[in-house]
């Protein structure tokens, strides 16, 4: 089995044999590229709203909270990145696109999130 082409090198490949791929399609890979990273700022501002904003309550529980939202928001913002880097490197050397795991990603990492809130305010409220 061949090993896999180090990104340094597809790049280099990309830029070599590149082919111009239709505008419609690059400029689709980088409204992608926009709405993943306003998810990314939006988790992050979450997290910083619940630092500021949870004055009442536990402190450790506003600190876990907010600094897992802006931790989550951090790696949608890179994984999204990397995510718009390969599509664009397919598009130029005319290969189809991969698959994205970063809806799957998000929607589960959202769902714990309101699992664990919806826990906690159930045990703040028989408390």
């Amino acid at each position: 089995m061949p090993s896999p082409t180090p990104p340094s090198a597809a790049s280099r490949a990309a830029r070599s044999v590149s082919v111009a791929p239709d505008p419609r399609d690059t400029l689709a890979n980088e409204r992608t590229l926009l709405a993943w990273i306003r998810t990314a700022l939006a988790l992050i501002a979450g997290g910083l709203a619940i630092s500021q904003l949870a004055r009442s309550g536990s402190a450790a529980l506003a600190l876990v909270s907010s600094l897992a939202l802006i931790g989550f928001g951090a790696l949608i913002s890179l994984v999204g990145y990397r995510h718009w880097k390969r599509n664009d490197e397919a598009l130029r050397l005319g290969r189809a696109l991969e698959p994205s795991m970063l809806p799957g990603f998000l929607i589960q990492g959202i769902g714990w999130f309101a699992l664990a809130a919806a826990i906690l305010a159930v045990l703040r409220v028989t408390s």
